[in-house]
C-alpha cells in the first residue's frame, strides 16, 4: 500500500513540557488507521501538528509525497487533509445548508466562503447530497446552533466530505454521543472506506477502534509505542501496561469484546 499522510519523528513542546517526544505515525492510502492511548498521550496534539494548527520543533510532516511541515492549516487543507474536532467547530449562527457551502470552497478562505453572495447549483447539490448522506437534509434550513451535539457531530462530518478530501482525520467522533450514533457514525465510515476515502482516527471507545480499523497505534508520553493489527494491539504487554490505572476497564473490555 501506498502512505497517504505521515509524521516523521515529530516533537512538541509547551512550555517545558513534552507533548511529541519523536512520535512517528503513518497513514496508508485507503485504510482506516486509530490513533489510541491514555489522556495525555499526545494524541491530539500529533492531529494538530499533522494539519498545521501547530508547529512541530522537530520532526516532518508529509502528505501524499510532499513536505507539509508548518503549512498553515487552510493551504493542508486545500490539499486534500480533512478534519473534524473533539469540540465541534461549526458556524452557530448561519443555517446548517450555509455551513456546507462554506465548506465547499476548499481553495479558499473561509471567510470568503462565508461572505460569497452566491453559490453554484453543483455546489448546492454537493451540500445537500452530503446532508442526506449523515441524515441531516431534513434540517438543511435551520440556525447550525440548534442541533443537538450527535446532530452537530453529523454536520461536521459532511462539512468535511464536501470539501472532498484524500484523508480525513476524525477526533473522537464517538465522543460524547448514544449507541445508536456511535453504530450510525461506524457504518458510515466504513462505507466511505469502501468507496475510496482514507481515515485517521482518534478515540477513546476501544470496541469502536477494534472494530473498523485496520491499523491501530498506540501512544504513550507523546511517543509511538505500538503499531498493528487490532488483534495485535489488544494482545500486546506493552499497550496493557499504557492502559493500567487509567482506562483499565475499558482496555479489559476491548480485549474481551473487540
Amino acid at each position: 500500500m501506498t502512505t497517504l499522510l505521515e509524521a516523521k519523528d515529530v516533537s512538541r513542546s509547551f512550555g517545558g513540557v513534552k507533548a511529541l517526544a519523536g512520535c512517528s505515525l503513518s497513514v496508508e492510502k485507503g485504510s482506516i488507521t486509530g490513533l489510541i492511548g491514555p489522556n495525555g498521550s499526545g494524541k491530539t496534539t500529533l492531529f494538530n501538528v499533522m494539519t498545521g494548527y501547530v508547529k512541530p520543533d522537530k520532526g516532518t510532516v508529509f502528505f501524499d509525497g510532499h513536505d507539509v511541515t508548518n503549512g498553515r492549516p487552510n493551504k493542508i487543507f486545500a490539499l486534500g487533509v480533512g478534519r473534524t474536532f473533539q469540540l465541534t467547530r461549526i458556524f452557530a449562527r448561519i443555517s446548517v445548508i450555509e455551513n456546507m457551502l462554506v465548506a465547499t470552497q476548499r481553495d479558499e478562505s473561509w471567510l470568503r466562503g462565508l461572505t460569497r453572495s452566491k453559490s453554484s447549483k453543483t455546489e448546492l447539490d454537493a451540500a445537500m447530497e452530503w446532508l442526506d448522506f449523515v441524515g441531516l437534509s431534513r434540517l438543511a434550513s435551520l440556525q447550525a446552533g440548534s442541533l443537538s451535539y450527535g446532530q452537530r457531530k453529523l454536520l461536521e462530518l459532511a462539512y468535511v466530505l464536501v470539501a472532498d478530501p484524500d484523508v480525513i482525520l476524525l477526533d473522537e467522533p464517538a465522543g460524547g454521543v448514544n449507541l445508536t450514533l456511535i453504530n450510525e457514525i461506524s457504518e458510515k465510515i466504513l462505507a466511505l472506506n469502501k468507496g475510496g476515502k482514507t481515515f485517521l482516527i482518534v478515540e477513546h471507545n476501544m470496541e469502536f477502534v477494534m472494530k473498523i480499523c485496520d491499523m491501530v497505534t498506540v501512544m504513550h508520553q507523546g511517543c509511538d509505542l505500538v503499531t498493528g493489527t487490532p488483534d495485535e494491539v489488544r494482545s500486546n504487554p506493552a499497550v496493557l501496561d499504557a492502559y493500567l490505572g487509567i482506562a483499565d476497564d475499558e482496555m479489559s473490555d476491548a480485549v474481551d469484546h473487540g
